[in-house]
């Protein structure tokens, strides 16, 4: 990876620390103390920024983990393909290399609800509690209709173009126009990159940059420049069908006993609320939260909301071993 130009150095210094997972390296970024630890996981082109306006909250109360997926955010490119399973099975290795210690509260989002369930069901007795903010399902990508396998399709090319732009420095030129709110002569470089395949709604897999403050959006425009970046997103998305079927594993083998939380953004369509509310089924102890104010961005639209459910589920881990020691409940 090239070394960023000097007045951006600053910017890109990882805030968390690298840990080697075996032939490459991931960022975690630990806050706080305190158990459970709560580790949270991005959606499908995001990175641990994504947690700005939620981890710090969080890490008042525990302990408080945000991470990048290997080829986002400060991490390092890693092994192919980039499916949830092996993605989960990199979480764990890093969460123990880093001292970090079970039990784990896991909040996902999109994406990162995937990992999370993959997580949860091969690590179930180091998992407490799931937080699974809009989930991606694996019911919808298990066996993609024609119009969904063109989806994936075109997600990979784009990705694809990407790279090549990354690589021969054009996207470090769409990320300049972008910082300086040039957005009409970026999307015309990124048009002629894209040989027009881009669309406006495409621009929704990025986290929505201006909801973030200023010391998340400037390493964000930096990750958008860089090939690993482009190389590990196709490679999620050109895996999502088995990334689902790892997941749906989980459905098979239920979540018992689980705490589990899963939230839905504002005005959920009918089949987007019945996935929602069987996932929230698979546990004793599952419920459904509307977002009321939320898109599918609910980390950044409603960031307060994910800081209550999630620090709920905290003292609710925390009250059976406060009441084994004879402690009154919280």
């Amino acid at each position: 990876m090239q070394a960023p130009p000097p007045s951006d150095r600053s910017s890109f210094v990882p805030p968390g620390r690298l840990v080697s997972v075996g032939l490459h390296r991931l960022h975690i970024n630990c806050q706080g103390s305190g158990s459970p630890a709560v580790v949270f996981d991005a959606a499908l082109g995001a990175s641990s920024v994504s947690w700005s306006l939620v981890q710090a909250a969080v890490a008042a109360v525990t302990q408080a983990c945000s991470y990048d997926r290997a080829g986002f955010g400060w991490s390092e490119g890693g092994p192919l393909p980039r499916t949830a399973g092996r993605i989960a099975d990199e979480l764990y290795v890093l969460l123990h290399r880093s001292g970090v210690a079970p039990p784990y509260l896991l909040v996902g989002h999109s994406f990162g609800g995937l990992v999370m369930r993959v997580f949860a069901s091969r690590y179930r007795d180091e998992t407490a509690g799931l937080v699974l903010l809009d989930p991606a399902h694996p019911e919808q990508w298990l066996e993609p209709d024609a119009i969904e396998r063109l989806q994936i399709d075109r997600g990979v090319r784009l990705c694809r173009y990407g790279a090549l732009a990354a690589r021969f420095g054009l996207a470090r030129v769409v990320a300049a126009l972008v910082g300086i709110g040039a957005l009409l002569p970026a999307r015309a470089v990124v048009k002629v990159v894209s040989r027009g395949d881009l669309r406006r709604e495409d621009e929704g897999i990025l986290a929505p940059i201006w909801r973030l403050p200023p010391s998340a959006r400037r390493p964000l425009r930096r990750f958008w420049t860089e090939e690993k970046f482009y190389r590990a997103l196709g490679s999620q998305i050109a895996t999502i069908c088995d990334s689902a079927e790892e997941a749906a594993e989980s459905a098979r083998q239920g979540f018992g006993d689980l705490r589990l939380t899963v939230v839905s953004p504002a005005n959920p369509d009918p089949v987007r609320l019945r996935r929602q509310n069987a996932l929230a089924g698979l546990s004793s102890r599952g419920c459904h939260v509307i977002a009321s104010r939320s898109g599918h961005w609910i980390p950044l639209d409603e960031p307060q909301l994910v800081i209550e459910l999630v620090t709920q589920m905290v003292d609710a881990i925390r009250q059976p071993a406060a009441m084994h020691r004879g402690a009154a409940p919280r």
